[in-house]
C-alpha cells in the first residue's frame, strides 16, 4: 500500500505524457454530445472517485450528475430511460458483474458510454463508447490507492477537455509535481489521536467530500477502525474529527466547523485549513480542483504508518479481496 501510493504521481505522469489526443478527443465527443444528464456508476473506491466525478461536472459542465444503482439492471433486471445521457462507469479491472450489466442496459437504452479502467482489456473497455485508461499499472495491495488517485486525476482530465477549461488544465499539468510534494508532507502529529482510537468523523465538503468517503473506508479497511464520512454540513459531536477542506467556498464553513469542535472539546485534525484548537496537518497550496488528490495521497501515507502502529497489515486486510464480483 506504502509503496504504490507512492507511486500515484507516476499513475498522473503516464496520462499526462500519452493520453492527449484521446482526452482531447473525448472532450470534443462530449461538447457534441451535450448530455442531457451524468449517470455514474462504481463500487467501492471507484464510488468515491464518482462522489468527485459528480461535483466536479456539476460545478464546471452545470450538467445534472447522479449515481446509478447497479442492483436495478443486474437484480431487477430493469432498464431506464438514459437516452442522451452519459453514463460514466469506474472501475480498477472493468469485470464486475453488476457493472457490465449496467453498462449493457445503459447503452441499449441510449446512453453514451465512457469508461475509466485501469484493465485496458477489460470487457468494460471493450463495451465502451468512450474510454480513458487510468494507467496505474497493476495493484496488488487490496486497498486501492494509485488507482484512485489515478482516477480523480482522468476524470478531471476529462471534464476539463469538456469544458475547455484552461485554469484547470493548466493546474493538473502540475499535478504530478504536487503529488510528489504531497507525499513527503509529515502527517505524524495525527498519529497520537488515532493510534488507540475506535472511533472517527472523517469530514469534507462539495469536491473534498470524495476524500472524506475514501479515506474513512481506508481506515476501516487497514486500521480496524469505525471510521463514517461525512458532509460538514451534517456533523454531529462525541468522536474525534478529521477535516479536510479545500480554497473554495466551503472553506469558511469546514473552518467554522473545526472551531467549533474544538470549543466542545472534539479533538479535531484539520488538513487545509486553519483554526484555534485543532492539530493542523500540513498540506499543498493547490487549486480547490486538485487540493482534494493531494490530500488523500497525504492520508494514504499516514493511515499506512498508522495501520503498522496498530499492530495490523495494511496490505492483507481481513475478509476483503481485491476485486469484488458482485452481481
Amino acid at each position: 500500500m506504502f509503496e504504490e501510493a507512492a507511486d500515484a504521481s507516476n499513475a498522473v505522469r503516464a496520462q499526462l505524457q500519452q493520453d492527449g489526443a484521446r482526452i482531447a478527443a473525448v472532450g470534443a465527443a462530449l461538447r457534441k454530445l451535450q448530455p442531457r444528464a451524468v449517470i455514474t456508476c462504481a463500487r467501492g473506491s471507484s464510488d468515491h472517485a464518482a462522489t468527485y466525478a459528480k461535483y466536479l461536472i456539476e460545478t464546471h459542465a452545470r450538467v445534472l450528475t447522479a449515481s446509478a444503482a447497479p442492483s436495478v439492471s443486474s437484480v431487477y433486471g430493469i432498464s431506464q430511460d438514459v437516452r442522451g445521457c452519459l453514463f460514466i462507469a469506474i472501475s480498477q479491472s472493468g469485470r464486475s458483474p453488476d457493472l457490465l450489466a449496467s453498462v449493457a442496459a445503459a447503452k441499449s437504452s441510449g446512453a453514451t458510454v465512457l469508461a475509466l479502467c485501469n484493465s485496458a482489456d477489460s470487457p468494460l473497455m471493450a463495451a465502451a463508447d468512450l474510454k480513458v485508461e487510468l494507467r496505474a499499472s497493476p495493484e496488488t495491495s487490496i486497498a486501492a490507492t494509485k488507482s484512485y488517485l489515478a482516477s480523480l486525476a482522468a476524470i478531471a482530465r476529462v471534464i476539463a477537455s469538456w469544458t475547455q477549461d484552461a485554469a484547470l488544465d493548466a493546474a493538473l499539468e502540475q499535478l504530478p509535481r504536487l503529488m510528489d510534494s504531497s507525499w513527503a508532507l509529515d502527517w505524524s502529529a495525527a498519529l497520537p489521536e488515532l493510534e488507540s482510537a475506535t472511533n472517527l468523523y472523517v469530514v469534507g465538503r462539495g469536491l473534498g467530500l470524495a476524500a472524506a468517503q475514501e479515506i474513512a473506508l481506508k481506515f476501516k479497511e487497514t486500521c480496524g477502525m469505525h471510521a463514517e464520512a461525512f458532509s460538514s454540513a451534517e456533523l454531529g459531536k462525541g468522536f474525534p474529527a478529521l477535516l479536510f477542506a479545500q480554497r473554495d467556498a466551503t472553506l469558511p464553513g469546514i473552518e467554522t466547523l473545526a472551531r467549533e469542535l474544538g470549543r466542545r472539546g472534539v479533538p479535531v485534525l484539520l488538513a487545509g485549513g486553519s483554526a484555534p484548537g485543532t492539530t493542523l496537518l500540513p498540506t499543498m497550496d493547490a487549486a480547490a480542483e486538485i487540493a482534494p488528490i493531494l490530500l488523500v495521497q497525504s492520508a494514504y501515507r499516514m493511515i499506512a504508518s498508522l495501520a503498522v502502529r496498530r499492530g495490523l497489515d495494511p496490505d492483507h486486510p481481513p475478509h476483503l479481496r481485491k476485486i469484488t464480483e458482485t452481481v
